[in-house]
C-alpha cells in the first residue's frame, strides 16, 4: 500500500528537522521554506503544490518536485551508544522527500499538499496545510516588561504571523571586561560571552560540551564584571540568547511567544543589581531556593546499571565494606521489571485490574528470583548506615505491549485522565506516545497537575512505607517533546514541557517527605524552579578527559544559577572502563563536589564488565593500588562532612554557592577566568583539579592568605602556581583563617 505522511510541526525534537516536517515551522516572509515528507519505498514521484494567498485575495500557484533524502527520523544520527540500535531502525521502511522555495516576501499565508505516485502507477496525497507568513517589525520598548533602561533603546522587535506574535527579540546592554555566566547548566565553558545558545530541556547523550545541549536550561545569568548585575526572562518556553556574538557591545534574546498581535506586553525580564550573591539571592527569591538535605547525601553514592540482583548488590556493599571504602547510599537503577518501575523483577502479586495501588502486603518474592528478599537487604543496608535510593522513569511502556499490572495501569491512568495528550489536526486529543529514542510511545503522566501527580506516586508510596527506600533517582525528565502536547491545564507543550522535570522531582519529594522521609531526589534535567527540588548529577558521559573537564564546567554553571547539591558520574559512566589516572584523578576531585557518586552504564552483561567500582578498574587494569589511593579519597571525605554539611547550610540560607565559581568572591579580578575548572568548596577551600593527563596544572590563588592542604606551607595569593600532585590529591588550599580547624581533614601539620 502507498503510503505517504506529512507533519508540519514534526516531532518537536529541538535542534534537527525531521523528515517529514515543515521547516521553520513558522514560515517567514522572503525567507526559504522546507517542506517534507516521507512514503515508503514503492514511491517513485512525489511533488508539493504550494499556492501564496496575498492581502488583495489573490494567489499564485506553483509545483514543485520533491528530491529524495537521508534526513533522518527525529533528527537522530546513529552515535554507537546505548540508543543506536533503535536510531538505526528508524529509516529502514520509509524514505524522507524534500522540497525548497523561497516564500514570496509579500504573501500573508500559504497553502500546501503532498502528491506521490508509486511504482504501480497507484497515487495517494495527504490533506493540504495551511500556515499563516510572519514578518519580523519593530515595536515599541514597552512590549518588554523589564526595569526602565534595561532594554537596549530601539531594539525591540516581535515576528507576528496572522493575528498572533510568536517571538519577541530585544537586546540588553554588555560592556567592555563584562563575562556572561549561567543559563543553567551549561558543559563547554563558565563564560558565555561571544556564544550562542537556547534554553530547551533536551537529553543530550553524551558529548553535552560539544553541541552547548543541556538537561538543565534556564534563562538567567549574572553580568560579572563593570557594576555587576544579573538577569531571569521570566518564561517556561524556549529563549534563544546571542551572547555579544554578533555584535559584542549586545546580549540579544529572542523568546518564543504566542501572544495578540495588539499585546501591551509580551515578555518580562527581571534585572537584579549587585554582587554576585546578591544577584543570585534575588534570583532564588523569585523562583524557589534549596531544601537542606541530609548528611548521608553527602556521603559516597555508589551504583551499577548492572547490579541488577540482590546478590549482585549486596556482593558490592559487602566489597566497599571489605575495602573500608565507606559508602553513604547505594542507587539501584535495574531493580523492577522495567514494564512498571513500581515492583522488584519477579515478584509475585495478584495484578489490580483497576490500577490501584500495590501495598507490600500484596507482594511476595520467590526465594530463587532475582530479588528473594528485598526488605532484608534494605535493612541489613540501612545497618551498615547506608541509604537505598530507587531509579524511576516518568513513563508507562507501551513496547513491546503490555500486559499484567502493566496492561491495567495503562488502562486506568488513561480513563482516569492523568497522561499528557497531543492535540491532532482536526482539534481532537489523544494521549501523547513518547516521540524520543528512550522508552519510545510510552504514555506519560502529567505530573504538573497535582491530582495526576499524586495519582502517580501513590503506586510507589510502599516502596517507601513498607520497605523503608530512602529515596529515587528521577532519571528522563526530557520526554516531552512538541508545541502540541496538551497538559491537564489546557497549557501546550510550549509552555509547559521545560517545567516537566521540575514537576517530577517535586512530585517524589513530596512522597517522600509525606512519609517522614528527607525529599531526596537525583535528576538530570531540570529548568528554573528545579533549586528547590533535591540533588543532581550531569547526565550521561563518556570516560574521557575532555568529559571530565566538561562536567566540572557544568556543575559550576549550575551552582551559579542555585543548584546546591550537584554531582556527575565520576569519570564518566559510558564505553570502557576508564584508565586508573582518569579514574583516580577524578575520583580525587569529586571529593570535592557536592554530590560524590560513581555509576556505569548497562553493557547487556558483557565481558569485561564495565563497573566503575575501585576493585574492578583495578582488576581490568592490573593496578592495584587502585583501591588504596580511592579509600585514602574517601576516608578524606568522611573527614571533610562536618564542614561539607556547615557549608550546604550556609548556600542553602545565603545563596553563596557550595561549589562556587570564583567569580562570587573575587568579581573584579580578571585572572579568576581560568582555562580548567577551580572552585572554592564553601567558604574556605580552593579546588584546582587536574583534568587532563599530564599531571600538573597552573592554579590561580586568588587574593588573601591560604595554606597548601597537603603541606601546610603559607601562601599570600594573588599568584599562579604550578602545581604537581599524586593522583590521588587534587590541588587544594585552605585560607589562613580556617586552617586550624580543617588541616586534620587533610593530614597536614599545621
Amino acid at each position: 500500500m502507498l503510503r505517504l505522511q506529512h507533519r508540519p510541526l514534526g516531532s518537536g525534537h529541538g535542534y534537527q528537522d525531521d523528515s517529514d516536517q515543515r521547516s521553520p515551522v513558522v514560515p517567514e516572509a522572503g525567507s526559504t521554506l522546507r517542506l517534507g515528507a516521507r512514503a515508503n519505498g514503492e514511491t517513485t514521484d512525489v511533488h508539493v503544490a504550494v499556492v501564496h494567498e496575498f492581502a488583495d485575495g489573490h494567489t499564485t500557484a506553483l509545483t514543485l518536485p520533491c528530491l529524495r533524502t537521508r534526513r533522518t527520523e527525529r533528527g537522530q544520527a546513529v552515535d554507537g551508544g546505548h540508543l543506536a540500535a533503535a536510531q538505526a531502525r528508524a529509516d529502514r521502511d520509509a524514505t524522507a522527500w524534500e522540497a525548497t522555495f523561497d516564500v514570496d516576501p509579500d504573501a500573508v499565508a500559504i497553502t500546501y499538499a503532498f502528491h506521490a505516485r508509486s511504482i504501480a502507477g497507484r497515487t495517494k496525497s495527504t490533506k493540504t496545510f495551511r500556515a499563516d507568513v510572519a514578518r519580523w517589525t519593530a515595536r515599541d520598548d514597552s512590549l518588554v516588561g523589564a526595569p526602565e533602561s534595561s532594554v537596549v533603546p530601539g531594539s525591540v522587535s516581535v515576528l507576528v504571523a496572522g493575528e498572533r506574535i510568536r517571538r519577541v527579540r530585544f537586546a540588553l546592554p554588555l560592556l567592555p571586561g563584562e563575562s556572561v555566566v549561567g543559563f543553567g547548566e551549561r558543559f563547554d565553558q563558565l563564560d558565555q560571552r561571544g556564544e550562542r545558545l537556547d534554553s530547551q530541556v533536551f537529553e543530550q547523550y553524551k558529548n553535552q560540551g560539544a553541541t552547548k545541549r543541556t538537561y538543565l536550561p534556564m534563562p538567567f545569568a549574572h553580568v560579572v564584571g563593570g557594576a555587576g548585575w544579573g538577569f531571569h526572562v521570566e518564561t517556561t518556553r524556549r529563549v534563544w540568547f546571542d551572547v555579544g556574538a554578533s555584535d559584542p557591545t549586545r546580549l540579544w534574546i529572542d523568546v518564543d511567544v504566542d501572544e495578540p498581535a495588539d499585546a501591551a506586553t509580551v515578555a518580562s525580564v527581571a534585572i537584579y543589581r549587585g554582587s554576585p550573591t546578591l544577584v543570585l539571592d534575588a534570583f532564588l527569591n523569585d523562583v524557589g531556593r534549596a531544601t537542606e538535605l541530609p548528611t548521608w547525601v553527602l556521603r559516597l553514592w555508589a551504583s551499577g546499571n548492572e547490579w541488577n540482583t540482590q546478590e549482585a548488590v549486596e556482593r558490592e556493599m559487602a566489597l566497599h565494606r571489605q575495602h573500608d571504602i565507606p559508602v553513604g547510599s547505594v542507587v539501584i537503577e535495574a531493580w523492577s521489571d522495567e514494564s512498571t518501575f513500581t515492583v522488584f523483577r519477579d515478584a509475585e502479586f495478584t495484578p489490580n485490574q483497576a490500577g490501584e495501588p500495590l501495598r507490600g502486603a500484596d507482594i511476595t518474592y520467590p526465594a530463587d528470583g532475582a530479588w528473594p528478599d528485598p526488605q532484608s537487604m534494605i535493612d541489613s543496608l540501612h545497618e551498615h548506615g547506608v541509604k537505598v535510593i530507587l531509579w524511576q522513569i516518568p513513563l508507562m511502556k507501551m513496547r513491546p505491549h503490555p500486559r499484567g499490572q502493566a496492561r491495567y495501569d495503562a488502562d486506568a491512568a488513561v480513563q482516569a485522565d492523568v497522561v499528557v495528550k497531543q492535540r491532532t489536526s482536526d482539534g481532537s486529543t489523544r494521549p501523547y506516545r513518547n516521540r524520543g529514542w528512550w522508552f519510545p510511545l510510552s504514555l506519560m503522566p502529567d505530573l504538573t497537575d497535582a491530582r495526576a501527580a499524586q495519582w502517580w506516586v501513590a503506586k510507589r508510596r510502599y516502596l517507601v512505607e513498607d520497605l523503608g527506600i530512602d529515596g529515587f533517582k528521577t532519571d528522563g525528565g526530557e520526554h516531552a517533546w512538541g508545541s502540541d502536547l496538551q497538559y491537564l491545564d489546557g497549557s501546550t507543550g510550549a509552555d509547559k514541557n521545560n517545567v516537566f522535570p521540575v514537576a517530577y522531582a517535586k512530585a517524589y519529594g513530596d512522597l517522600l517527605r509525606s512519609c517522614g522521609k528527607a525529599p531526596v531526589t537525583f535528576s538530570r534535567s531540570g529548568f528554573t524552579g528545579s533549586q528547590a527540588h533535591g540533588a543532581f548529577w550531569a547526565g550521561d558521559e563518556n570516560s574521557t578527559w575532555d568529559a571530565f573537564r566538561w562536567s566540572m564546567w557544568a556543575g559550576l554553571s549550575a551552582s551559579a544559577c542555585g543548584i546546591v547539591y550537584w554531582g556527575w558520574d565520576i569519570a564518566g559512566f559510558s564505553g570502557p572502563v576508564p584508565e586508573p589516572e582518569l579514574y583516580v584523578r577524578a575520583f580525587a576531585a569529586s571529593a570535592f563536589v557536592p554530590i560524590m557518586q560513581y555509576h556505569s552504564e548497562f553493557n547487556h552483561h558483557k565481558k569485561p564488565r564495565r563497573d566503575r567500582t575501585p576493585w574492578h578498574v583495578a582488576q581490568i587494569h592490573g593496578d592495584d593500588a587502585v583501591i588504596g589511593d580511592v579509600r585514602s579519597i574517601v576516608h578524606l571525605r568522611e573527614r571533610l562532612l562536618p564542614y561539607l554539611e556547615e557549608q550546604a547550610r550556609k548556600a542553602v540560607n545565603t545563596s553563596a554557592p557550595l561549589m562556587r565559581a570564583l567569580f562570587f568572591d573575587y568579581p573584579d579580578d580578571p585572572k579568576v577566568w581560568t582555562s580548567d575548572p577551580q572552585w572554592l568548596l564553601g567558604d574556605d577551600i580552593l579546588v584546582a583539579p587536574i583534568v587532563t593527563s599530564a599531571g600538573t596544572r597552573d592554579v590561580y590563588v586568588p587574593e588573601g592568605r591560604w595554606r597548601d592542604a597537603w603541606t601546610g606551607e603559607a601562601i599570600k595569593g594573588g599568584v599562579t602556581v604550578a602545581r604537581e600532585c599524586p593522583r590521588h590529591q587534587v590541588p587544594v588550599y585552605v585560607r589562613e583563617e580556617a586552617w586550624d580547624a580543617l588541616a586534620h581533614v587533610f593530614g597536614a601539620v599545621s
